[in-house]
């Protein structure tokens, strides 16, 4: 950033569009989370009798298809507490850490079948102005195969009879509010999808909930949006030093896939799909790139970072462990992932 003095391109630099976009869709998802609609869902799919098999398949599952609607950072703030809640309920959390790991895998993963399930699909979406077509195409068959996978993994967990209870029902607190949300929620989808004009929805929806709902414009993650700007200006400034534009062209020449995998690695999946954008037309590359690339690092995808945190702030909690589980899932997903994903590269 600091290679390239100030000017006026920094503006340039900006994609408005995805900005808003990702306001509207956080704000709304703080909107619906706000009336309950979340802790209703988990409680009645989770309360009554069953094995633990079934309470873990639940479990994973939910953040796997609700992070396709409320981004994988959301699914696992609103589903790993419960996950900790119900585990120390029933007596059961030495099943916490294998849990937890494959419901972030799950997120992350989930995540990847929609353009809205999370920041980088948001920003590749929109910046190569795909079709819906051939976006569901590109990741629908590594979304399809991961939740295989997730399946399969917790069907070798053990099967031991269980009950669930909650000591207090969760009931959906606004009614009518929930409506607004989900209405403002199929809005803001089709400004995604390019129906209805970004510029239009943002002002709906900002207007709406000052009214209705300010408590979750107050939820939104400001700090992202920040960051995403930093993002897109930093990435505009090395488009213009002349030896790093050199390196990352080459480098996304040779793949688009393995360079956007790897970089998600050390820089996460989000700046890595902003970085690279601007060096490469592949999108495909660097969406399944991106996507896959957030397994891995603890640090592939923020997300990632989200539910590590919130363990590690669970009673006797112990990290090192769970890395080890997290690496070992992680690796175990990237080995049979990465195939197919160049497999679909190479159609």
């Amino acid at each position: 950033m600091l290679a390239v003095p100030p000017s006026a391109e920094y503006i340039e630099y900006i994609d408005l569009r995805v900005l808003c976009l990702l306001f509207c869709l956080m704000a709304v998802v703080d909107g619906l989370k706000g009336c309950g609609l979340f802790a209703v869902l988990a409680q009645r799919l989770l309360t009554g009798r069953g094995s633990l098999r079934r309470v873990t398949m639940i479990l994973v599952l939910l953040p796997f298809f609700t992070s396709m609607l409320v981004t994988n950072d959301v699914s696992l703030i609103t589903f790993v507490p419960f996950a900790v809640l119900i585990l120390n309920a029933i007596g059961r959390t030495d099943r916490l850490i294998p849990v937890v790991v494959l419901q972030t895998v799950a997120a992350n993963l989930g995540s990847m079948a929609t353009p809205v399930g999370n920041p980088q699909n948001l920003f590749i979406y929109a910046k190569y102005s795909l079709g819906a077509g051939d976006f569901f195409a590109a990741v629908l068959p590594v979304a399809g195969l991961s939740l295989v996978l997730l399946v399969l993994a917790v069907a070798f967990g053990p099967r031991d009879g269980i009950e669930v209870n909650f000591g207090e029902r969760a009931e959906i607190t606004h009614k009518k509010r929930l409506v607004l949300c989900i209405l403002l929620f199929i809005v803001c989808l089709l400004a995604v999808m390019r129906v209805v004009h970004y510029g239009l929805v943002t002002a709906l929806v900002f207007l709406t909930l000052v009214i209705a709902d300010r408590a979750a414009l107050r939820q939104v993650d400001y700090c992202l949006l920040l960051t995403f700007v930093f993002f897109f200006v930093f990435a505009g400034n090395i488009g213009n030093i002349p030896a790093v534009n050199d390196a990352l062209t080459e480098m996304l020449d040779g793949s688009t896939f393995f360079t956007s995998l790897l970089a998600s690695q050390v820089i996460s999946n989000v700046p890595a799909s902003v970085l690279l954008a601007g060096f490469t037309e592949d999108w495909k590359g660097l969406l399944l790139g991106t996507d896959v690339g957030g397994l891995g690092t603890l640090i592939a995808s923020l997300a990632s970072l989200i539910s590590f945190k919130l363990y590690c702030a669970t009673p006797e909690a112990k990290p090192g462990k769970y890395l080890l589980w997290f690496t070992a899932a992680n690796v175990a997903a990237l080995v049979i992932l990465v195939p197919l994903a160049l497999v679909l590269l190479a159609r």
